[in-house]
């Protein structure tokens, strides 16, 4: 129930003497994808070239730290760059002096990522379903600016009270980008967010639909599904930071330095369009997204 996407950003510290290539992971979860961000290094002559490469089919934004204790420039010891990639796309970060062929030896990387574009621009005017089957209802046990734990990147969070192997629906069309679904254990303790099952579907307008606590082998898609608003994609559960059963379900666009905010949606419902779920209510789920049907 808190912060349930803290899994999402990777970062890792380490130095990069005798490495090809770095993978940008965390190593604190050994579950997390690895090799969606990528660093390169290409030396020429006396120039140390490092590039991003985005190995994932969708896009990520990401934030690169190259440090140094042995650069003075500007009394700075360590540059950044950071971008958006779209999937299977790579760009230069930077270009380094390497006149003694040891730049490498004295380098640090810091590296994260989000998946999303920074560019992505949410479509107000859409209406999107409740993530249960028509002709049902759920709880709201926290709904937008709630101050238990739906603040700052989770401020347009919806927490839905379900029992575990509750049917998940998908509130908007889209591709299937991330699942996980491999973990069995929901806790309160920090670092439990680490065991969240989920499944992450990207928006035709470059955010994404995220469902979270999952029940162990709970994902009915895979990775590449095309699905529809409406179809039934996984079972609600209990995993991960979680105090009781529920599903998290909201809406989030990439921002700067592969942070990400969740953003506000309007549901459409069997009482009418819902701009803001509240706390105690229960939305009677539709199958369209046509006001009055």
């Amino acid at each position: 129930m808190i912060n349930p996407k803290n899994i999402r950003q990777r970062f890792n510290r380490f130095s990069i003497a005798a490495l090809a290539v770095v993978y940008c992971q965390n190593l604190a979860w050994a579950n997390c994808d690895e090799g969606w961000l990528t660093v390169d290094k290409n030396r020429d002559g006396d120039v140390l070239a490092l590039y991003a490469r985005n190995s994932g089919d969708f896009p990520i934004t990401y934030s690169v730290r190259i440090g140094s204790d042995s650069w003075t420039e500007g009394n700075s010891s360590d540059r950044r760059a950071s971008g958006t990639l779209e999937g299977r796309q790579s760009e230069q970060l930077m270009a380094l002096p390497d006149v003694n062929g040891d730049t490498s030896d004295h380098i640090s990387i810091s590296c994260s990522w989000t998946l999303g574009s920074r560019n992505a621009s949410h479509d107000d005017e859409y209406l999107y379903l409740m993530p249960y089957a028509s002709g049902t209802s759920y709880r709201v046990i926290q709904g937008f600016d709630s101050g238990f734990s739906h603040r700052g990147a989770e401020q347009y969070a919806v927490d839905f009270r379900m029992d575990v192997g509750t049917p998940v629906h998908a509130a908007r069309d889209g591709v299937v980008a991330r699942v996980e679904e491999s973990n069995d254990k929901g806790c309160w303790d920090d670092g439990c967010g680490q065991y969240a099952n989920f499944i992450v579907v990207m928006h035709d307008d470059g955010t994404t639909g995220e469902y979270y606590h999952l029940q162990k082998n709970g994902a009915l898609v895979e990775v590449g599904d095309q699905i529809e608003a409406g179809q039934r994609i996984g079972l609600s559960g209990n995993t991960g930071h979680t105090a009781l059963p529920h599903l998290h379900f909201a809406v989030y666009k990439a921002t700067r330095r592969a942070r990400y905010q969740s953003v506000p949606v309007t549901f459409i419902t069997a009482d009418g369009v819902v701009f803001k779920p509240r706390r105690g209510h229960r939305y009677l789920a539709v199958a369209t997204q046509r006001v009055g049907d």
